[in-house]
């Protein structure tokens, strides 16, 4: 890492701690006296514009009793929806365990699961209909991990219980999100680090730009089954993504086997085989 790099992550990891500073204390104060907070989210579009994101809303996300369903990129993604909407996010467990993510992700009500807790879904579900109930929408990233803005992966169904069936008046919203030329340079993707991703991130001299795209809504009581739910969704995502690409969507070539993802086999060299 140059100097000229060094300077910008301390910069903006300074301006983080300032907006810290302003937006935390104000929460508390608005959670004293029982009042509806929008600290975190407006801590949250204020960490991404730190970041480097300038983020731009396209669609209209809806207020209230929504599930959105999202493609997932980057760790920006969360600052960057949660800032355009307000939503509370479902979260792996080990970021609870994270001393000041974990209690950040906490202030925004997020919910957490585990991978490998098969027997406690029905207490996930509980969760996930108490954050509904209290900040009136839920982000889920169904791939399960992130990857490079060109690619999606299968989507997993397993939160999507809380909608067998749908409590009522709520709906799910697919949510594209689009990085541009960026994508690749900021995706958590591969072997690398949290850590190391963000400080590269952090790093950068040029911002970039991320269009949250909030895609057409539907009654999830028009796909029976949390399946049928997924894959509504996902074609949604897909095919706002291959329009914004303008080409088809690539195979994603990093496996994860946390998730059970394989990536596929590298085609064989002319004159193999």
């Amino acid at each position: 890492m140059t100097g000229a790099e060094l300077a910008r992550v301390w910069f903006r990891i300074a301006r983080l701690a300032l907006a810290l500073l302003v937006h935390v204390p104000l929460h508390y104060l608005f959670r004293l006296v029982r009042l509806p907070s929008p600290w975190p989210r407006m801590f949250l579009a204020s960490a991404a514009r730190i970041a480097g994101a300038r983020v731009k809303r396209v669609g209209t996300p809806l207020k209230r009793d929504v599930f959105y369903v999202s493609n997932h990129v980057s760790w920006i993604d969360i600052l960057a929806l949660g800032g355009a909407s307000g939503t509370a996010f479902v979260a792996k467990a080990e970021i609870a365990a994270s001393p000041l993510v974990g209690w950040l992700a906490g202030l925004n009500r997020t919910v957490y699961v585990k991978r490998e807790n098969r027997m406690g879904v029905a207490e996930q579900i509980n969760q996930l209909r108490e954050a509904l109930a209290e900040t009136w929408a839920v982000t889920i990233f169904p791939e399960g991990t992130t990857t490079d803005g060109k690619s999606l992966l299968p989507f997993k169904t397993p939160m999507l219980r809380v909608l067998e069936p749908p409590p009522p008046g709520v709906m799910v919203q697919p949510v594209m999100l689009d990085y541009g030329a960026a994508g690749e340079d900021i995706a958590w993707i591969g072997q690398e680090r949290g850590l190391n991703n963000a400080k590269r991130v952090l790093a950068r001299g040029r911002r970039f730009r991320l269009r949250v795209h909030f895609l057409e809504p539907f009654d999830p009581r028009d796909f029976p089954g949390r399946k049928a739910i997924a894959a509504e969704s996902r074609r949604r995502i897909e095919e706002a993504m291959v329009r914004t690409l303008s080409q088809p969507l690539r195979p994603f070539r990093f496996a994860d086997d946390p998730i059970g993802y394989k990536a596929p086999a590298p085609a064989p060299k002319q004159g193999q085989g």
